[in-house]
C-alpha cells in the first residue's frame, strides 16, 4: 500500500461539503454507490480520509443514517444546500409516514417504484433545512418539482376547465393537495391566507409562515387525538368576544360531522376526512367569517396560548422570521454558493482499491 498526500489548501465550499460527506460515509463504515466511490472527487478523498481515520472503530448503521446520507449526497451531485445542524438522522426519522400526503398511496422503500418514500423540499427556492421537508411519493416529488403555491393552483383551475385531463399524473385533488402543502411555507396576506382550505394537514416539523393556517391546523388536529370536545371547550374561552366565539362554533359545528363518521375507521382515515370536509363550501365559508374576525396577531397569540395551557395533540414552537428561514439559504435560491473558500490542512490518504456497492435507499 502507498499513499499520496492531498495538497490542497482551499476548497470550494461544494468541495468542503463532498469531502465532510465522503468523511461520514466513511465513519459509518459505508461507501456511496457507484460510480462516486471511485471517481476522482472531493468526496472520494474525504472518504479514504475516513476510512483510514476511523479503520473499524465506526458507528452503527441505521436507515434514518442511510436516508441522510443519500440526501445529502442527492443534494451534493446538484449543488443543493443541506443546513445539518437540524437535518440529522433523528429529524429525517421524525418525518416518516406511511402515507404519501398527495397520492395517499402507501409508501413504499427502494422498489424503484413511483410509490417510494422521497424527501421534498416543499419551497423550492430553499435548501434541505428543517422546517422545509415532507416525506412523499416519487411520483409526487416529481410532479411537483418546482412548482410553487401558484404554479399548483394554476394547474387545478386548468384541470378543473376541461384545459388538461391531468398534470405529470396528478389529479385536480391531489395537485390542490400540492398547492396547499405549498401555501404553509410561502408568506401571504392575512386575507389570503383566510380562504386557504386545509386539503391536507401539515406534515410534522414543518413551518408555517402564515398564523392563520398555523390556528387552521391547530384547530383541524384537534380531532386527531381523544378528549377534543373539552380541549375545543377550553380554547373557545380564549377567543376575544362573543361575536367571535360565535363565528368559531358556527365553522366548527360544519367541521365536527363530516370527520365523526371516518374516525372509527382509524387513525389515517380520520386524517384523510378533516382534510376532505374542508372541501366542503359551507365549512371553508364558515372558517373564513371567523378567521377574518381575526388579526394575524391574534391567530399568533392564540396558538401560543392554546399551546401553552396544553390543549393541542401536538407541541407548537414559535420562531422569529429569521430563525424560521436559518439554513435555507433563500438568497442563493437554495444552492451552495460556490465562491466561499475555506482551508484545510494538507491530509495524508491511502491508496487503496474502491469497493463497488450497490445504490442505497431512495429518497
Amino acid at each position: 500500500m502507498t499513499s499520496e498526500l492531498f495538497t490542497a489548501n482551499t476548497f470550494t465550499a461544494h468541495e468542503h461539503i463532498g469531502f465532510e460527506l465522503g468523511w461520514d460515509y466513511a465513519h459509518y463504515r459505508l461507501v456511496p454507490p457507484a460510480p462516486y466511490a471511485q471517481e476522482p472527487s472531493a468526496l472520494r478523498n474525504g472518504l479514504l480520509a475516513g476510512q483510514a481515520a476511523f479503520g473499524a472503530r465506526t458507528l452503527p448503521v441505521t436507515r434514518p443514517v442511510r436516508k441522510w446520507l443519500q440526501l445529502r449526497l442527492h443534494a451534493w451531485l446538484r449543488g443543493r444546500s443541506v443546513e445539518l445542524v437540524q437535518v440529522t438522522p433523528h429529524y429525517l426519522q421524525q418525518l416518516d409516514v406511511s402515507h404519501c400526503p398527495i397520492t395517499r398511496v402507501s409508501l413504499s422503500t427502494a422498489t424503484l417504484d413511483s410509490s417510494d418514500a422521497s424527501i421534498d423540499r416543499v419551497r423550492n427556492d430553499a435548501g434541505y433545512a428543517a422546517g422545509n421537508l415532507a416525506v412523499m411519493s416519487t411520483k409526487a416529488n416529481h410532479a411537483k418539482a418546482g412548482c410553487g403555491f401558484h404554479d399548483a393552483l394554476r394547474f387545478v383551475k386548468q384541470i378543473e376547465a376541461g384545459k388538461l385531463g391531468g398534470m405529470d399524473g396528478l389529479t385536480a385533488a391531489q395537485w390542490s393537495r400540492v398547492a396547499v402543502l405549498c401555501s404553509f411555507v410561502e408568506p401571504m396576506s392575512h386575507d389570503d391566507a383566510c380562504i386557504v382550505p386545509m386539503l391536507v394537514l401539515p406534515p410534522n416539523r414543518l413551518r408555517m409562515f402564515n398564523p392563520v393556517q398555523a390556528l387552521q391546523a391547530f384547530v383541524s388536529q384537534q380531532l386527531l387525538a381523544p378528549g377534543w370536545s373539552h380541549r375545543m371547550s377550553r380554547f373557545e374561552a380564549l377567543l376575544p368576544g362573543k361575536p367571535v366565539k360565535r363565528a368559531f362554533l358556527t365553522f366548527f359545528h360544519a367541521l365536527l360531522p363530516r370527520v365523526l363518521e371516518a374516525s372509527r375507521s382509524g387513525a389515517q382515515q380520520t386524517r384523510w376526512a378533516i382534510e376532505d370536509a374542508w372541501r366542503n363550501p359551507l365549512v371553508l365559508k364558515r372558517w373564513t367569517a371567523f378567521a377574518r374576525l381575526l388579526a394575524a396577531e391574534q391567530c399568533e397569540a392564540l396558538v401560543a396560548k392554546a399551546t401553552a395551557r396544553k390543549l393541542g395533540s401536538l407541541r407548537v414552537h414559535q420562531l422569529d422570521d429569521e430563525q424560521a428561514t436559518e439554513g435555507w439559504n433563500i438568497e442563493s435560491r437554495g444552492y451552495v454558493p460556490h465562491a466561499v473558500q475555506m482551508k484545510r490542512a494538507p491530509i495524508s490518504i491511502p491508496m487503496v482499491e474502491p469497493r463497488a456497492v450497490q445504490a442505497s435507499l431512495e429518497l
